[in-house]
């Protein structure tokens, strides 16, 4: 499991041009690392959060049940090793779109709201991860709206 955090980091490496696959592992680690940090943020990870990211991951990218799994424990790791963002949102930065960061962000907000509402921990870190990903203001108020009323259906 160490192993795949340090190749995770080595992705990041200016000196190794990483494969289409290794980058294509570092995005989704990197996604799910934000979006692990958001069921966690306001210290109750509930299965309402914990479903719905399964969802979204599965949505997003196509994993098998397993690859699933070990994505989430992954990112739990990471984000446990980690001392700051930046080292996930500067892949993404990279790697995605300004429509795919936008897209990022309502899928927190979803997170988010799925259990009800959203609490300060969650607000907070959700403008913090809108501003390494550089999504404007309007863009992140649009991205919230729409979650809201994509959860509230």
């Amino acid at each position: 499991m160490l192993d795949a955090i340090k190749a995770f980091i080595d992705t990041l490496s200016p000196e190794k041009e990483p494969s289409e696959q290794e980058k294509q592992h570092a995005i989704e680690l990197a996604t799910s690392v934000l979006m692990v940090e958001m069921c966690r943020i306001d210290g109750q990870v509930n299965s309402a959060e914990t479903s719905h990211l399964r969802q979204l991951l599965e949505h997003q990218f196509e994993l098998t049940t397993e690859e699933k799994n070990e994505l989430m424990t992954l990112a739990e790791n990471a984000l446990d090793e980690s001392t700051d963002y930046f080292q996930f949102t500067a892949i993404l930065n990279q790697h995605y779109s300004q429509q795919e960061k936008i897209e990022l962000i309502g899928n927190l907000w979803q997170i988010a709201f799925v259990d009800g509402k959203a609490d300060s921990h969650e607000s907070h870190l959700l403008r913090k991860l809108a501003s390494l990903l550089h999504v404007s203001h309007k863009d992140f108020i649009r991205a919230k709206h729409q979650a809201e009323q994509d959860v509230s259906r």
